[in-house]
């Protein structure tokens, strides 16, 4: 019993320190220990842009733009990416895996959830069902998750365009607005045209959301352009980076362009 406790305290520790998935292999189920799948873990080259895990039995999850992930002690099943089916009505991904070896059901919701050992709090809550196919009856699982911010948002970046027209500093108090991004903790702090500023990032794969936004209160003159850029700043709900400028958008266009500070 403490072995098993061990190596499944060992398996949360990797899962919650590296930021890459297995290779591809296609569907095919590995009885390699979890332990034992480190340095395949480390030698990846697909990083996972969702984690989770679960205990009673210790189980995780990892999902890239190649390959969905899942691991508990003694197995490893690793099947090609799909597209989740959506609901309609809430924040939830439902994705269903078959091959020849093994069946997978993954729910994915947005809504709080405590783990039961460590108490840390996620933003997601996850459901598993698997079997292999010989068997006749789905293992169930529940545990919690989170989405792993795009490591190229860490950085400083300073405004460029805001509704489609170059910015100077005249449009503001003769200091362009900039962001810094914290994308390991999904902050951001920052100023704002007239104010400082600082919040949180809610981060989907594609989808970014500056939420959560604090403000100070200092008046500012008539002609600064802070309110536009704050309330452009929350309207937008995708990203790209390219050529070291984070473009900024939602279903209507493009709304603003950062410049990456050197």
């Amino acid at each position: 019993m403490t072995k098993i406790v061990y190596l499944g305290i060992l398996f949360l520790t990797v899962l919650g320190c590296k930021t890459t998935s297995f290779p591809i292999n296609k569907g095919v189920k590995s009885n390699t220990p979890i332990a034992n799948n480190i340095e395949k873990v480390a030698n990846s080259t697909h990083p996972f842009y969702f984690k989770s895990s679960g205990t009673e039995p210790f189980w995780g999850l990892t999902i890239s733009d190649y390959e969905i992930v899942f691991n508990t002690i003694g197995d490893s099943m690793v099947f090609p990416y799909i597209e989740p089916i959506l609901a309609l009505d809430a924040n939830v991904k439902l994705y269903r895996l078959k091959s020849k070896f093994a069946q997978l059901n993954i729910q994915i919701l947005q809504q709080i959830c405590i783990n039961s050992m460590s108490g840390n709090t996620f933003p997601y809550s996850v459901s598993v069902e698997y079997k292999k196919n010989a068997a006749s009856e789905f293992e169930k699982l529940s545990g919690c998750g989170q989405y792993v911010a795009d490591y190229r948002l860490h950085d400083s970046w300073i405004l460029e365009e805001l509704n489609g027209e170059k910015i100077s500093v005249e449009n503001f108090s003769n200091k362009l607005p900039l962001i810094e991004i914290n994308s390991n903790n999904n902050t951001f702090l920052g100023f704002a045209g007239c104010n400082e500023m600082n919040g949180s990032l809610f981060f989907e794969k594609e989808k970014l959301q500056f939420i959560n936004l604090a403000i100070t209160k200092m008046k500012c003159e008539s002609s600064n352009k802070e309110t536009e850029f704050i309330t452009t700043l929350q309207s937008t709900n995708l990203y790209q980076i390219e050529n070291n400028r984070l473009i900024l958008s939602n279903p209507s266009g493009i709304k603003i362009k950062f410049k990456k500070i050197d």
